[in-house]
């Protein structure tokens, strides 16, 4: 797989990133790049999370597979559990392009997205056919732009992908839909949970919030403490930042959007390792943001991760 990387890479790099992207999932989709049959792993490495036997702990984060169009494809390239989505309620298109940039000098992305979103409806039609067998699969579910009603996007979410799902994942933290972030504050964050929970009714499936990298201390604490009260299953720590360290080279660093990669590593361990103090250990987390190689994601397995999740590198 790496020398066929090697030989893709010139050609995907010359496309706009977007376009690279696009291509990636179109040619997985067609049967084409990825293994056959998954190679065995070390049993070292497997792990149990939410009664789920995960075989490793290194997961595919959401965004790369947007519409659930090719899980099975990247669980065979060896990943112990992939992520969809974010998926909205009702198909929308997101932000003008372009939107996605590539930080080549810096190991880095930045995307302005916007929840581009076919909609549940195609995604659950993909999920009914799928071979429980091929791995563990979680769903990131989103709200439409134009919803008048947060929280109760998320609650359909539940309610339609619970029986398709091994965990499922409130995306209250991209910074690119407009007022969305807001989601996180203590009272609107402990009506979302509680309503989502409910939502899922004798469903066992787990629920997780995903939070912003950008919280001041305060912020954390009340997370914390609004996890702990409701009872959520979990939390993913973290999505991109908004922030742009000192030290960025590449002339898009001025894009606004989300950033992701290299410089989110430590930002985003250093969220992690708060809230698993905040936590006291008592929630499983899954760290994300800049992961790498294997010493960045053990380095987020010491800060309080269960479990890991990458996509920018």
């Amino acid at each position: 797989m790496t020398r066929l990387f090697d030989l893709a890479r010139p050609v995907l790099h010359a496309l706009p990133p977007e376009a690279a992207h696009r291509m990636t999932v179109a040619a997985l989709k067609a049967g084409i790049g990825a293994p056959r049959e998954r190679a065995p792993d070390d049993p070292i490495l497997s792990s149990v999370v939410w009664n789920r036997a995960f075989l490793n702990p290194v997961g595919l984060a959401a965004g790369f597979d947007k519409d659930a169009e090719v899980p099975g494809a990247m669980l065979r390239f060896g990943f112990g559990f992939v992520e969809v989505g974010s998926i909205t309620p009702r198909p929308q298109p997101g932000n003008p392009k372009p939107r996605l940039f590539r930080l080549a000098q810096d190991r880095a992305v930045i995307n302005r997205m916007g929840f581009n979103s076919k909609g549940h409806a195609p995604a659950i039609a993909r999920l009914e056919g799928r071979d429980e067998a091929e791995g563990l699969l979680g769903v990131n579910l989103g709200a439409n732009k134009d919803t008048g009603d947060v929280a109760a996007d998320y609650v359909t979410g539940v309610e339609r992908f619970a029986p398709h799902a091994d965990y499922l994942v409130a995306n209250v933290s991209s910074p690119n839909t407009p007022g969305l972030r807001a989601m996180q504050r203590r009272e609107a964050l402990a009506d979302l949970i509680e309503r989502v929970l409910a939502a899922r009714g004798g469903a066992s499936v787990p629920v997780l919030v995903k939070i912003a990298p950008d919280l001041d201390a305060a912020e954390r604490e009340d997370i914390a403490a609004v996890a702990l009260e409701t009872g959520i299953d979990g939390l993913i720590v973290s999505n991109t930042t908004v922030a742009r360290p000192d030290g960025l080279q590449s002339p898009e660093r001025d894009e606004t959007g989300g950033l992701s990669g290299a410089p989110l590593m430590a930002p985003a361990t250093a969220c992690l390792g708060d809230i698993y103090k905040l936590t006291g250990g008592r929630l499983p987390l899954v760290g994300v943001g800049g992961i790498a190689s294997g010493t960045d994601a053990y380095a987020k397995i010491r800060a309080g991760a269960s479990l890991v999740q990458l996509y920018s590198a």
